[in-house]
């Protein structure tokens, strides 16, 4: 049973589907980027990064799986839950998968430690880990904290970016966002919706935006980056005066010439980051 002293925060703008039958392993491997674990109990391993493309390869919907007993479970942001629910019944065609959508039962929680008695799984991404993802009945969450500062907090201070706090939908693509370092696209498997940008994009070197971390920051979400006078990009959700930006590498030459809002800030690369200020692509 889960003890009393336990801290979890509610994340309330995450909702959660529920894939579960003989084909909902296959189904998952088959339409998103990232490697589904085959098995999993829900005690504490680690959950899988993915995300679900656009043919052209853009960032629809976002998230991490997880397996317990009862099926794979999938969070995305709220805003883009119809879309992503209506889009994965479509691509189940005539497999044998039943796909619960738990937005009204259940809800989504981060705690900085292991959660025994409630589904949890590590929440860690390639090499950064962030405390561990819970998942319980509404019922269960009264105690909860009401707030999920800590863990955004947490998630911006290691530059990870998320999709309707940082970017809408349909906006950027897998390599924009670290997925192809933080362990979110599976290199060596088969076809999936996207892949083909997604592949061309390593193989070709033309990721030109990343994401990076923005401190000082006093003016609000949406914000552009400014590089001198040139845009470089735009801040997602602050935080305690953080913020993570999706920028262009290529124009931020002097990283201390940085401004958002008109005043100066500080920005950095995330500690998990392969890739440099000033970088252009193999196509400039």
């Amino acid at each position: 049973m889960r003890q009393a002293t336990m801290t979890i925060h509610l994340r309330a703008d995450r909702a959660l589907f529920r894939f579960s039958g003989p084909d909902a392993h296959k189904l998952l491997n088959d339409v998103v980027t990232g490697h589904i674990p085959a098995a999993g109990d829900g005690a504490g391993e680690a959950a899988a990064a993915w995300a679900l493309l656009s043919p052209q390869g853009k960032i629809l919907a976002e998230g991490l799986a997880g397996h317990a007993p009862d099926g794979i479970w999938l969070d995305v942001h709220q805003s883009v839950a119809d879309d992503f629910f209506k889009r994965m019944k479509m691509y189940r065609l005539r497999a044998q998968v039943v796909i619960d959508d738990l937005r009204e039962t259940h809800r989504v929680g981060f705690a900085p430690d292991a959660t025994p008695g409630l589904i949890h799984h590590s929440d860690r991404l390639g090499p950064q880990a962030i405390g561990f993802r819970v998942i319980a009945p509404v019922e269960a969450t009264a105690d909860w904290v009401q707030s999920d500062a800590a863990y955004q907090s947490a998630r911006i201070a290691a530059g990870i970016a998320h999709q309707g706090n940082d970017f809408p939908a349909n906006d950027a693509f897998a390599h924009d966002i670290g997925l192809d370092i933080l362990d979110g696209i599976d290199f060596a498997k088969g076809c999936y919706v996207g892949q083909e940008v997604v592949s061309r994009m390593k193989h070709r070197g033309t990721a030109r935006r990343r994401p990076v971390v923005v401190r000082g920051v006093t003016a609000p979400a949406g914000t552009p980056v400014l590089a001198g006078e040139r845009e470089a990009g735009t801040i997602g959700q602050v935080v305690d005066g953080m913020a993570v930006a999706i920028v262009r590498l290529d124009r931020i030459t002097d990283p201390s010439a940085v401004t958002v809002g008109g005043q100066p800030v500080a920005i950095n690369l995330p500690t998990w980051a392969s890739y440099a200020f000033g970088e252009a692509s193999a196509e400039d």
